[in-house]
């Protein structure tokens, strides 16, 4: 695989700007929730995602070409993220607490690591590694110093959180392999149609056996939930999607899955900011080691990953066909 150093650039401030995305995505989902049940929620967003990709896509400005491609991999993808991954949150947030699912959440970078060695024969170094882990200790750190933990009694929870970060790890790593194949706008409208169509189901089920079809719309009426919603269907959802395919499209799902860590940093900086949250010392020092862990796992195989392109590089000037193009 060539990879154009501008193209890995590009890469590394897409992972930045997911992270960044996804770190203000628990402050509207907060308030969103105030407001709507969770699959409601989930609905809408994903409303607002697809519907907003489908204007290019019937204009034509955007085309997917499905053609000869294996569907059943991408179906799989789309079970794992965003159905799998939401779903298991939301049903594993109803047992634990929220701190519980930041804590479980940072482990994986290191779930994603070991997939990506066993299914994509992903090599990592033991400084990378060592840079993974610290990483999550920062995450970690933060949660304990707030006098947060895992409770045992919690189970049910702890293991259904468990189970959607093994869903969002094994997105990664199946996404990584189908980038190879699929164009990640092609990927993500996918990703964006099931979810939404899935949730909509859901949603409506749920609705029309209980009789409360007007606690669907009732939302509608709040300027803060729509607002809410834009956010996580456009930011959140969309251009996260996008962000998350092209990355995976040009550097290792390992390097990727820690940049997840990033999103602590910005929810704390969020909080901060529109809340008026204090920012104690113990949210710098680990702010600090979640950075630094970043950095590492990418600056320490940066070396090599260059040397690899340098080698691949074709002396004639152009890209094979199975390089991944920008």
């Amino acid at each position: 695989m060539i990879i154009n150093p501008k193209g890995l650039t590009l890469a590394y401030l897409s992972a930045v700007l997911n992270a960044a995305i996804i770190g203000f995505s628990f402050l509207f989902t907060k308030m969103a929730l105030e407001h709507a049940q969770p699959i409601d929620t989930l609905t809408y967003r994903f409303a607002v995602s697809f519907v907003v990709m489908s204007i290019p896509v019937l204009l034509g400005r955007v085309s997917l070409n499905y053609r000869g491609k294996p569907l059943y991999k991408a179906f799989l993808l789309a079970t794992m993220y965003p159905l799998g991954f939401f779903m298991l949150q939301t049903i594993g947030l109803q047992h634990a607490t929220s701190s519980e699912g930041g804590i479980l959440y940072a482990f994986t970078p290191v779930l994603t690591t070991l997939l990506a060695f066993i299914f994509l024969r992903e090599s990592i170094t033991v400084p990378q590694m060592l840079s993974i882990l610290l990483s999550i200790f920062g995450v970690v750190f933060i949660f304990l110093m707030k006098g947060s933990g895992i409770d045992l009694p919690n189970m049910t929870g702890v293991f259904l959180l468990f189970l959607s970060c093994l869903a969002i790890a094994g997105y990664s790593v199946l996404a990584r392999s189908l980038l190879r194949t699929y164009r990640p706008m092609e990927i993500t409208y996918l990703m964006l149609g099931i979810g939404f169509v899935t949730f909509l189901v859901i949603s409506l089920t749920d609705h029309v056996t209980a009789d409360t079809l007007d606690h669907f719309v009732a939302p509608l009426a709040s300027g803060t939930f729509i607002v809410s919603i834009l956010y996580l269907g456009l930011m959140a959802s969309l251009v996260t999607a996008l962000t998350a395919n092209y990355t995976l499209s040009k550097i290792e799902a390992s390097k990727m899955s820690v940049f997840s860590n990033l999103s602590t940093v910005v929810s704390i900086a969020a909080g901060a900011m529109l809340l008026g949250e204090e920012i104690m010392g113990y949210h710098l020092i680990g702010s600090a080691l979640i950075i630094a862990g970043v950095i590492g796992t990418n600056r320490l195989g940066r070396k090599k990953a260059e040397a690899r392109i340098s080698d691949e590089r074709p002396s004639y000037g152009t890209i094979s066909d199975h390089a991944v193009r920008e």
